[in-house]
């Protein structure tokens, strides 16, 4: 018998329903939604709309994610040991609702503040909405390691969630677009207009609040399947050395590196996004819609292919490749247009050849980060042999901070990168000067490319696969 199996907090080693994937899945739509919101609009918005410097609203944003240093491991942890007839997971699930449609319909709304005034706005409401939705993201992403124990079956788990998740985020993205953020007659753009984010704020909440109760609700049967390991009363000072021994986990901080690698280059590429589809490609509005399309083929992509890469090569190893794919393909569009080999904005050619890139990239990002996520899971009884417990609320903490990094770090370095190269608020399309939009096109490719191959080389290093996994749980390993 296993040491895990000893400890009598193994959850069932089986293959999930298809309504409870489904309900599951479904609350990722939350997170897409207000990940893309932040990573994509929330620096663009109060810079180029509300007229605030880039790089000040960036360290405004990295402040925020300060506190988050705190607030998910506090999540994560009094998650682990919160003791109801809802279980450990959902009544935190149920009672973040509410808080996270508020907090989203104040930050895109502000009064009319002085810059000061309006700085501490997006800071506070930014903690807000970062503290609630970690209030659900916390507990549901540690239901995913206690509905199965099977090594397999939770990469599947993973794809469920990361196919919503991207399809919250890209319907709202499609949505933006065409709709709430569509040009008026006679506009290249419209997401220059302030009113325009009132109908964007509404449906974000809207969407984030009832993805999140379907996705409670549909999942609540589970509860009785899952682990109830005893929790024994103890000091402040206790609490803290536990939580210093499970987060020293070799494999934990290793997917812990790897993050933040990854999810800083996301960071950077979502909040620098509009700035190089409008100013570097020329994009206009349907454009968008044609784009959100194309990402979300990827994300199909990467929902169907990331099991079955992992089934035969094994998750580090196919997470490390697809790592590095991510990272190569991003940059080679940039990278032929500064020699000249890429076709040109008024070329026919190159909104498909663009789209097909990206969308491939998409495929390959999105399965890295499915991969992670699964070995993630794969931590919890590999530290549960060592220490005893069970802390799936912790790791997926851990691993939320970092993923939060996309919109704190990234956000801030591309405020920065924004005042470094001069470039102008409320700029127009063909006005900036070429030398401005290759020198940030050039930072950029260095960064992802440097941050992404950290991220894959950090995955290949993970210390364990299916045979151990498997070996740990107490199950005959068949290669």
């Amino acid at each position: 018998m296993s040491a895990v199996q000893e400890a009598g907090n193994l959850p069932p080693v089986r293959r999930l329903g298809q309504p409870t994937m489904l309900a599951y899945g479904a609350g990722a739509v939350a997170y897409g939604v207000k990940d893309f919101g932040f990573s994509t609009f929330l620096l663009f918005f109060f810079n180029q709309v509300m007229g605030l410097p880039a790089s000040q609203v960036g360290l405004a944003i990295l402040c925020a994610l300060m506190l988050d240093a705190f607030i998910d491991p506090m999540i994560g942890t009094l998650s682990d040991r919160t003791r109801s007839r809802w279980g450990r997971r959902h009544p935190w699930m149920y009672a973040s609702a509410i808080p996270i449609a508020v907090g989203w319909l104040l930050l895109w709304n502000p009064p009319a503040l002085g810059q000061g005034a309006m700085l501490v706005w997006v800071f506070a409401l930014s903690v807000i909405v970062r503290s609630a939705v970690s209030a659900y993201e916390v507990p549901s992403q540690a239901l995913s390691p206690e509905l199965s124990a099977d090594y397999d079956e939770r990469t599947r788990i993973m794809a469920y969630r990361y196919l919503f998740g991207w399809a919250g985020g890209m319907a709202m993205l499609v949505a933006s677009y065409a709709y709430f953020l569509a040009p008026y007659p006679g506009q290249e753009t419209g997401l220059l207009n302030r009113e325009s984010y009132v109908g964007f704020s509404i449906a974000g909440a809207v969407a984030m609040a009832v993805a999140i109760l379907v996705s409670a609700l549909g999942t609540h049967h589970e509860i009785a399947h899952l682990p109830k390991p005893v929790i024994a009363q103890q000091s402040i000072a206790g609490h803290f050395r536990e939580l210093g021994e499970t987060v020293r986990n070799r494999a934990f901080l290793i997917l812990m590196g790897a993050g933040i690698c990854f999810y800083s280059a996301q960071g950077i590429s979502f909040s620098l996004s509009n700035y190089l589809y409008t100013y570097v490609w020329g994009m206009k509005g349907g454009d968008f819609v044609a784009l959100a399309g194309a990402l979300f083929l990827g994300v199909v992509g990467a929902f169907v292919i990331a099991p079955r890469v992992a089934r035969r090569v094994g998750k580090p190893v196919a997470a490390m490749a697809f790592m590095a794919g991510a990272a190569i393909l991003i940059g080679s569009p940039y990278a032929l247009r500064l020699l000249g080999a890429f076709p040109d904005p008024s070329s026919p050619a190159m909104l498909p050849l663009l789209f097909t890139i990206f969308g491939v990239n998409a495929t390959c990002s999105v399965s890295s980060t499915i991969l992670g996520a699964s070995m993630m899971a794969d931590v919890v009884e590999h530290s549960e042999v060592d220490t005893g417990r069970r802390s799936e609320g912790v790791f997926f903490a851990g691993g939320f901070f970092v993923q939060k990094c996309t919109t704190g770090i990234g956000i801030f370095a591309s405020g920065f990168i924004l005042s470094g190269i001069g470039f102008p608020e409320g700029a127009k399309p063909g006005t900036i000067p070429a030398a401005t939009i290759d020198l940030l096109t050039i930072i950029f490719i260095l960064l992802y490319l440097m941050l992404g191959m950290g991220a894959a080389y950090l995955y290949r290093r993970f210390p364990f696969g299916k045979a151990e996994h498997d070996a740990r749980i107490g199950l005959a390993t068949n290669g």
